[in-house]
C-alpha cells in the first residue's frame, strides 16, 4: 500500500481535527510551546519536515501518534491503532515518496523503492519568506494566466530603472578581460574604487587586504556568518531585520537573538532591549543602516551608543549599509565603522540598489577597527573566499567606474526625483487608509506599515498577505517575514510608477474596507 507524505497526513490530521494552521501556533503557545507560523505553513507545503521535537508537538496537538504522523510504520496494527489510514488521493499520489511525476513508479532496485533524498535538517528552521510560501502562491497564479503586481522584493530593472549606461559600456569593452579568475578578494581595480570610497567614508585604517568583493552582499553575509559562528553562540540580529542575517546566522549554526527596533522612536533600536540580550554568548551585534524594512537611518548620536555596548561588551559589529546611497530629505548617513576605530566591524555595501543593477549580483564588505583581535577570524574568511575562488569578475570591473565620478542615483532621491516622490505618495496613501498607520522612511525602496489588528481581526499576516494576493492581485511580504512576531506589520516596495501605486493604493483601501479574517 502506498504510503502517504508527512504533509499529507499532516493536512488530513488537521482536517479531522477541525483546526487550521493558526490554530496550531495558538495551542502550542498555550501549552508553552514555540510553533512558528512560517514553520507550519512551510510543514503543510510539504516544503520543510519536522524535527523530532517538532513532531512530537504536533502529534500532541492533532491527537494522533508520531510515528503515524512521521509514517513510519513498525506494522499494521501500530498505524491502525494511531489512527484510521485513508484511501490516497489523486493528489496523495502525485506527492507520494514512492511515486514519480503524474503518478508514475519511481526507480526501484529489484523490489525495494528507490532511496529519497531529503533536505539537510540545517535547513529547519531557516526561513526567508521574501520568496516564500506566498510567493510561491503567486507564481502558481501567474502561470494560470493571473497579473501579479510584486511589490515583495526589491527589484529595480522590472519597474524601469535603468543602469547607467556608462557602466553598461565600461561592461562590455572590459568582458574580454574578465574570462579568467581575480584574486579571491577581487580585482586591483575594484578594491581600490572600494578603498577610496571608505576613505571618504571616515573607515578607520583600511587597506586593501582588507576589501573583499562578493556575488552581492547576501554571499558576504553567508561567509561571514559562516566564518565566525560556532554551535551556539549568539549574535544580535534587529527586529524587524532582512531575513537573510538570521538565516544565515542560523544556518551556520549560531543562534540569533532578535532585538527590538521601536516604531514609535522612527523605528531606531531600542538600546536597552539590545544590552539586555547580550549574554556571555553573544558574540557580535548586526545593524541594518539605512534599514530594510523600515527605510530608518540611523543619527550619529543612536551610533555611538551601539559603538559603546559592543566596547563594553567587546562585541564584533555587522554593518549591512546597502542603501547607503538612497538616502532623502537631506538625511546624512554615517558609517558606524567611522566612530569605531577600536572595535572590530564589518560594512557590507555594494552597487546592486544605488545603481539599479540588482543582477549584476557585485558586493563588498570591508575589515576595520581593531584587525587585531580579528585574526582568526580574517582567516576562516580568507578560507572560505579562496574556496569559491572568487566572485564575478566582470560585474567587479565596472566598480570603479560606478563609484566614480557622477552618481545618476541622486537623481532619484533628491525632492522631484523619482524615488523621492513615490516614498512620498506611498506614505500619505497608507496613512489615509483607515486602520493604517506608517513612519515615513528616510531611504531604501521600502515602508513598513502597521495594521490594525483588532479592528481587521488579524491573528496571521501570512493569511492577510494570502487574502489580499487572492482579492486584488497584489503581493506583499508579512511582516512576520522579517521577524517581527507580531501580525500587525507588512513591507510595502514602492519601486512602481505612481499611476500604479496609485491604483494598488486604491486596491488596498477597497479590500481593507471589507476585510475581516476568520
Amino acid at each position: 500500500m502506498e504510503q502517504e507524505p508527512f504533509a499529507a497526513r499532516l493536512v488530513q490530521a488537521m482536517e479531522e481535527a477541525g483546526l487550521k494552521q493558526a490554530d496550531l501556533v495558538r495551542l502550542a503557545g498555550e501549552a508553552g510551546e514555540k510553533l512558528g507560523k512560517s514553520q507550519v505553513s512551510q510543514y503543510v507545503s510539504g516544503k520543510v519536515e519536522p524535527r523530532p521535537a517538532a513532531l512530537a508537538l504536533l502529534a500532541r496537538l492533532l491527537g494522533t501518534s508520531a510515528e503515524w504522523l512521521a509514517g513510519t510504520q513498525p506494522g499494521q496494527e501500530a498505524r491502525a491503532s494511531a489512527r484510521p489510514a485513508a484511501a490516497p488521493t489523486p493528489a496523495t499520489r502525485l506527492a507520494s515518496p514512492t511515486t514519480g511525476i503524474q503518478g508514475h513508479a519511481a526507480p526501484t532496485t529489484g523490489s525495494i523503492p528507490m532511496r529519497q533524498f531529503k533536505k539537510s535538517s540545517k535547513l529547519d528552521n531557516v526561513l526567508y519568506d521574501v520568496r516564500g510560501p506566498v510567493v510561491d502562491e503567486a507564481a502558481r497564479m501567474e502561470a494560470e494566466g493571473e497579473r501579479i503586481l510584486k511589490l515583495n522584493i526589491g527589484n529595480p530593472a522590472p519597474f524601469g530603472f535603468r543602469t547607467p549606461d556608462e557602466v553598461v559600456k565600461d561592461m562590455r569593452q572590459q568582458l574580454t578581460e574578465c574570462e579568467g579568475y581575480s584574486d579571491s578578494r577581487g580585482l586591483f581595480s575594484a578594491r581600490k574604487a572600494i578603498m577610496q570610497y571608505a576613505q571618504v567614508k571616515g573607515l578607520p585604517n583600511v587597506n586593501m587586504e582588507d576589501i573583499y568583493t562578493g556575488n552581492g552582499v547576501s554571499e558576504l553575509i553567508q561567509l561571514s556568518m559562516h566564518a565566525l559562528l560556532n554551535d551556539g553562540d549568539e549574535i544580535l540580529i534587529p527586529s524587524p531585520d532582512y531575513p537573510l542575517w538570521t538565516a544565515c546566522a542560523t544556518l551556520a549554526g549560531g543562534h540569533p537573538v532578535h532585538y527590538l527596533c521601536d516604531e514609535q522612536a522612527d523605528w531606531y533600536p531600542d538600546l536597552a532591549d539590545m544590552e539586555a540580550k547580550v549574554t556571555d554568548r553573544t558574540k557580535a551585534l548586526v545593524i541594518i543602516n539605512p534599514n530594510n524594512p523600515t527605510g530608518a537611518v540611523y543619527p550619529r548620536e543612536v551610533l555611538e551608543q551601539i559603538v559603546d555596548l559592543a566596547r563594553r561588551h567587546q562585541l564584533m559589529i555587522f554593518s549591512d549599509e546597502i542603501y547607503d546611497r538612497l538616502c532623502m530629505d537631506g538625511v546624512e548617513h554615517v558609517s558606524i565603522a567611522s566612530l569605531a576605530p577600536d572595535v572590530p566591524c564589518v560594512t557590507f555595501s555594494g552597487l546592486s540598489k544605488s545603481h539599479m543593477i540588482a543582477g549584476y549580483r557585485i558586493g563588498w564588505m570591508i575589515l576595520s577597527g581593531n584587525l587585531r583581535c580579528m585574526k582568526d577570524f580574517i582567516l576562516g574568511v580568507n578560507m572560505l573566499s579562496n574556496m569559491r575562488l572568487c566572485s564575478n569578475v566582470p560585474a567587479q570591473s565596472i566598480v570603479q567606474t560606478a563609484l566614480g565620478g557622477y552618481q545618476s542615483v541622486e537623481t532619484y532621491v533628491r525632492p522631484g526625483g523619482r524615488v523621492c516622490e513615490q516614498r512620498d505618495f506611498v506614505y500619505r496613501a497608507l496613512n489615509e487608509i483607515d486602520g493604517i498607520t506608517a513612519v515615513k522612511p528616510k531611504a531604501a525602496f521600502y515602508i513598513f506599515p502597521k495594521i490594525d489588528v483588532k479592528k481587521f481581526n488579524i491573528h496571521d499576516d501570512e493569511q492577510f498577505a494570502l487574502d489580499l494576493l487572492h482579492e486584488k492581485k497584489i503581493l506583499v511580504t508579512r511582516g512576520g517575514g522579517f521577524n517581527w512576531e507580531q501580525p500587525d506589520h507588512f513591507r510595502v516596495v514602492y519601486l512602481p510608477r505612481i499611476e500604479v501605486l496609485a491604483e494598488c493604493m486604491d486596491d488596498l483601501a477597497d479590500f481593507l474596507s471589507i476585510y475581516r479574517q476568520e
